[in-house]
């Protein structure tokens, strides 16, 4: 009889989380019928409580906002890219009782934007200056030549992004959020901002866009996604990234390797269609 090999998803508010779908979706692909994969509303307080309180049988947890920094404490370790950001969203229990981060929205960045062809930019924007910045800013650091300017509406919000270029060297400029509409014309403009954040600038876009990433998977298209795919610029989207990101952390907790994305990308998809039908219900005609 085979032991039970547990995962889940923690944060909070974390019931919109699609993670549960994609890790189940490779466990059936890779024939693991023995693992589970939950999600948890759990906040900074309870986190310490939650990690301590986990048995052999846990294999590694995904983390979302706001724990994504708040774990690193309770850690054994964490990996060179999680250290450059001080952001953990995978957690490995290993065989000996250390709890290791890592940080694979880093690298799930650099292979969403691979997928649709974009290998090199000579300069890029970043909307937004909160911690999904700073893995932006890591993940241009891989894939930009030049200068990136972010857009922020504060001043404490661009020392930081300015701390955050320094020390992974990366070129980074401010200019204020009432400009954001100027990030549209960028080679690669990455969006970090919370839903609706963004719609304004819609009637911005350039009538040649580049490509625009957009963290956001749910609602979407985003009125600027839209609006951007509209007028034949590339669109990377946030289940583009959560697949990815996803793909790593289901290596690292199982040791294996999902087949062909799509298979996560499609259950990802289908469970966004449903819920687009549930809401459309509950508006009623």
């Amino acid at each position: 009889m085979s032991t039970t090999r547990r995962a889940a998803v923690l944060g909070s508010p974390i019931a919109h989380s699609l993670s549960p779908v994609l890790h189940r979706a490779a466990y059936a692909e890779l024939g693991l019928g023995n693992w589970t994969y939950e999600r948890f509303d759990v906040d900074e307080a309870a986190l310490p409580g939650f990690v301590e309180g986990l048995d052999s049988s846990w294999a590694g947890l995904s983390l979302t906002m706001p724990l994504k920094r708040a774990v690193i404490p309770l850690l054994d370790g964490i990996s060179d890219t999680a250290a450059s950001v001080e952001t953990v969203n995978t957690v490995v229990f290993t065989e000996d009782g250390r709890r290791t981060g890592d940080n694979t929205d880093i690298p799930g960045m650099v292979a969403a934007l691979h997928e649709r062809g974009v290998d090199k930019v000579e300069s890029a924007a970043v909307l937004g200056a909160g911690a999904t910045a700073s893995s932006a800013l890591a993940a241009l650091s891989v894939i930009c030549t030049g200068p990136v300017t972010a857009y922020v509406r504060s001043a404490a919000r661009a020392d930081e992004m300015r701390g955050w270029g320094e020390r992974l060297g990366v070129d980074v400029r401010i200019a204020d959020w009432a400009r954001a509409d100027e990030a549209l014309r960028a080679p690669l403009a990455i969006a970090t901002t919370p839903a609706g954040t963004t719609d304004a600038l819609a009637d911005a876009v350039p009538t040649a866009p580049g490509t625009l990433f957009d963290v956001l998977y749910e609602p979407w298209p985003t009125v600027l996604a839209s609006r951007w795919s509209a007028a034949g610029g590339t669109v990377v989207g946030g289940l583009d990234l959560l697949v990815h990101q996803a793909v790593l952390q289901v290596e690292q907790m199982t040791g294996r390797t999902p087949g062909p994305l799509g298979v996560m990308r499609t259950a990802g998809e289908q469970a966004l269609a449903a819920r687009e039908r549930r809401q459309a219900v509950r508006n009623g005609p």
